[in-house]
């Protein structure tokens, strides 16, 4: 069945949209939880046992697989809550509610149920027959889940290594895959062998006759080479690839992983022309493999969907990126972080992002993940970073131990943000004798790593009035460049309407074309690694730069022809974009000829 709406809500940091479910799945609306902390997963099961008078009995580290078994149990309940909420809507004993009318008048203007409902509706209200519509045509929202396929850390019992299906991502993959969700899980930052060798072991991943999962398997990809080999690599494994979630490299929220300067235009553009021939790929290879495993083949390919998110911002770039790349859905992230009815985000944090202009948006080097990551400028989480570097005392007391993956100092990994890490990292660094200006660069780089295993987290405690004396109160937030262009507080249905056409919250003239916005962003990225890597640069690195350069040229080329031919779309803005993309071509062609020189 085609999804009512053609939008979804990412998963945003840890506890932004921990239980975001909750709050919209019932009106029909797709959302995806963040599985990296256990610990917080716990903290708002208890706290949701109290509130719905549900009977709660803690899962304690002493339960022997207490991460994945906190997981199931937080997923199973959030399950059960939002269907409770969709069995509610449906039920008009009791007249009309106004969450049922909500939901009917965020659906988009051409939607046939909206349209049906308002014909029955017009034509008297008979309840029956109403009813009757609402049990067949009404559409509970996808309770999706993510894991961070980097974030998968090794685990010990009394200093003994546990085996790999106890580590941080295989067990969150196992807490999904045993709970109640007909859902999907998404598997975001790149591909982890050991991770999908396990899913073969859960039924719930397999086809049934007619094509259909249980659970399914959304890749967030960058680009169409990623999607073609992790999709083949699950596909030989007899697991099926039921969406391509294509997230731009930059113009994002989160972490960030830009691509060789291809562009997300290109990108989906490659999609488009090459799915057909892709998905008929996969389904062989996973023919193949089902019968060789003795298990049951599909009568017909099972569906995939094509997807993507990442700084779009109008209703004209939704509209245009749905039918001109035959998109499934379009991601809306970002904005959604000043929807406190549906995201966890305290007053002070949601006052910084109303507050925000670009040069507060920055991507940065605090993840300890290694990955560039996009942060506010002036979080509380960093401030309490800065205060920690003031007193000589830099690096976080680690108390939740998610991305202890660095294994420099030991087998036991520890965390890069972490006190333990950057003591021993600025001992070492004080042994090599180096100038004062060499070493203040390379302390700065050690120190400057936050904490946001937690920060990302707390938001949520915050907001539901929940304890955080293990977390402290400093909060992380990672929202993308597009940021900038909202200035006020939202509700769901302000942003629904903002989203289908119905409405317009920006209220800014400036802001960029969306495509035009990640060209920037990728033209200064580029130009902030000309001059990192300019003394010295090896012939390597200048030919990387080079490749680079040159994709971002042909990314330019392909929307001059894209524009220059577009009737329906951008009228009003097009001359402009075409005069950004030849600006930004000589711009791009300067940088080209100074790496030139450096030879």
């Amino acid at each position: 069945m085609r999804n009512l709406h053609n939008f979804h809500i990412p998963v945003m940091g840890i506890g932004y949209t921990i239980d975001t479910p909750l709050k919209v799945a019932h009106l029909g609306i797709d959302s995806v939880i963040s599985l990296v902390d256990d610990m917080l997963i716990e903290k708002i099961r208890k706290f949701y046992c109290e509130k719905e008078g549900i009977q709660y009995e803690e899962i304690t580290p002493n339960h022997e697989d207490y991460r994945a078994s906190r997981i199931t149990s937080y997923l199973n309940m959030i399950n059960d809550l939002v269907k409770e909420k969709f069995q509610e809507l449906k039920n008009t004993s009791n007249g009309f509610k106004n969450e049922l009318i909500d939901y009917f008048e965020m659906l988009p203007n051409y939607s046939d149920i909206r349209n049906e409902f308002d014909n029955l509706v017009k034509n008297g209200i008979n309840f029956k027959e109403i009813g009757k519509f609402l049990t067949d045509k009404l559409q509970i929202g996808s309770i999706s889940v993510n894991i961070m396929t980097k974030a998968d850390k090794e685990n010990y019992i009394d200093k003994e290594k546990l085996s790999y299906e106890y580590n941080d991502a295989h067990s969150a993959l196992r807490g999904f895959a045993n709970s109640d969700l007909n859902s999907s899980i998404v598997f975001s930052s790149g591909m982890n062998p050991s991770l999908f060798n396990y899913l073969p072991n859960f039924e719930d991943f397999y086809p049934n006759q007619k094509g259909d999962f249980k659970k399914t398997i959304i890749l967030k990809v960058s680009d169409f080479r990623s999607a073609s080999i992790q999709g083949k690599y699950l596909a030989k494994k007899g697991i099926w690839v039921s969406e391509f979630r294509i997230e731009s490299g930059l113009n994002c929220g989160g972490h960030a992983f830009p691509t060789d300067g291809l562009l997300i235009g290109p990108i989906l553009d490659e999609f488009k022309n090459n799915i057909n021939d892709l998905t008929n790929d996969m389904f062989k290879i996973l023919t193949k493999a089902l019968t060789n495993q003795n298990r049951i083949v599909p009568e017909k390919m099972p569906n995939l969907r094509i997807t993507a998110q990442g700084g779009v911002g109008t209703n004209e770039e939704h509209n245009f990126l749905l039918e001109h790349y035959n998109l499934d859905s379009v991601g809306w992230g970002t904005p959604f972080l000043l929807v406190p009815e549906v995201v966890n985000v305290d007053a002070h944090t949601l006052q910084q992002l109303i507050d925000s202009k670009e040069d507060d948006l920055y991507l940065s080097n605090i993840s300890p993940l290694g990955v560039q990551f996009n942060s506010l400028k002036g979080n509380t989480k960093d401030k309490e970073k800065e205060e920690y570097i003031k007193q000589n005392r830099p690096g976080s007391p680690c108390p939740k131990r998610y991305v202890s993956l660095n294994k420099e100092f030991g087998d036991y990994g520890i965390c890069t943000a972490s006190r333990e890490y950057q003591y021993l990292k600025i001992k070492e660094l004080e042994n090599m004798n180096l100038p004062q200006l060499d070493f203040q660069a390379q302390y700065s780089k050690i120190v400057e790593k936050s904490c946001i295993c937690v920060g990302l987290g707390t938001s949520a405690l915050l907001v539901n009035g929940l304890d955080t004396k293990v977390e402290g109160d400093g909060v992380s937030v990672c929202p993308g460049p597009n940021m900038a262009y909202y200035n006020k507080e939202l509700s769901l249905k302000e942003m629904v309407d903002h989203i289908y056409g119905r409405s317009n919250v920006i209220e800014r003239q400036d802001r960029p074309n969306i495509f035009i916005k990640e060209l920037s962003l990728y033209f200064n990225y580029l130009k902030n690694q000309v001059q990192e890597k300019k003394q010295p640069i090896s012939n390597q690195n200048n030919n990387q730069l080079e490749k680079f350069g040159k994709n971002l040229q042909s990314g330019i080329d392909y929307y001059k022809n894209l524009f220059s031919d577009l009737t329906e779309y951008f009228a009003n803005t097009k001359a402009e974009i075409l005069n950004e993309l030849n600006e930004k071509s000589l711009l791009i062609s300067a940088l080209l000829e100074d790496l030139q020189t450096e030879r």
